[in-house]
C-alpha cells in the first residue's frame, strides 16, 4: 500500500477562553464591514437601478400605448383573425398576438364572514385546519358546492399577449 497525505488543518481554533474570545469579536467586526460593504453596494444599486428606471419608463409607457391600440383593433377583428374563435393565436409577419385566459383563483371578499358562512352552512371541508382558514385548493375543486357563500366567487379573466419575433445571432457560423 501507498503512503496518503493529509494537508494540515487550515482553520484556527482558538486554545483557550481569550482565543475564542477573540475569535468572537473578529467575527463581529468583520461581519460589521460586511453590512458596510453591503450599504454601499445597495446604495450604488440603488443610484443605477433609478437611472435605468428613468430611461425604462418612457419605453414601457410606449410599449403600454402600442399594446392598448393593438389590442383594440384585435378584438375589433377577433372573429376573422380567429376563424370564427377557432383559434386564440394570430399569427402576423412580425409576432404574434394570442388571447389566454388566466388560471382560476379564488377570490375572497369578508374573510371572517366567509369562515362563519361555510361553518353555518357545514362545508367544513372547504376550511383548513389547525388554524381555521379558507382552503382555496378544495374550493377550486368543488366550485359548484360554494356557489351560494357571499364573499367568495371563482375569477378567470381573458388577458391580451403580444409576442413579437426575436432572431439572435449565430456569430461564428
Amino acid at each position: 500500500m501507498g503512503k496518503t497525505k493529509t494537508n494540515a488543518a487550515t482553520t484556527p481554533v482558538p486554545q483557550n477562553r481569550t482565543e475564542a474570545e477573540a475569535a468572537v469579536a473578529e467575527i463581529g467586526r468583520l461581519q460589521r464591514e460586511l453590512q458596510v460593504i453591503q450599504a454601499a453596494m445597495n446604495e450604488e444599486l440603488s443610484g443605477i437601478k433609478g437611472r435605468h428606471e428613468g430611461t425604462a419608463t418612457p419605453l414601457a409607457d410606449r410599449i403600454q400605448v402600442l399594446t392598448n391600440g393593438l389590442e383594440t383593433w384585435a378584438a375589433a377583428n377577433r372573429a376573422v383573425l380567429t376563424h370564427g374563435g377557432k383559434t386564440k393565436t394570430v399569427m402576423l409577419a412580425t409576432g404574434e398576438i394570442r388571447w389566454r385566459v388566466t388560471p382560476p383563483r379564488v377570490v375572497v371578499r369578508g374573510v371572517s364572514a366567509v369562515l362563519d358562512a361555510l361553518r353555518r352552512a357545514g362545508m367544513t371541508r372547504f376550511l383548513r385546519q389547525p388554524e381555521e382558514e379558507i382552503d382555496k385548493e378544495a374550493i377550486l375543486a368543488d366550485p359548484a358546492a360554494v356557489a351560494s357563500i357571499a364573499g367568495l366567487r371563482i375569477e378567470q379573466r381573458e388577458e391580451f399577449v403580444v409576442v413579437p419575433f426575436a432572431v439572435e445571432l449565430e456569430a461564428g457560423q
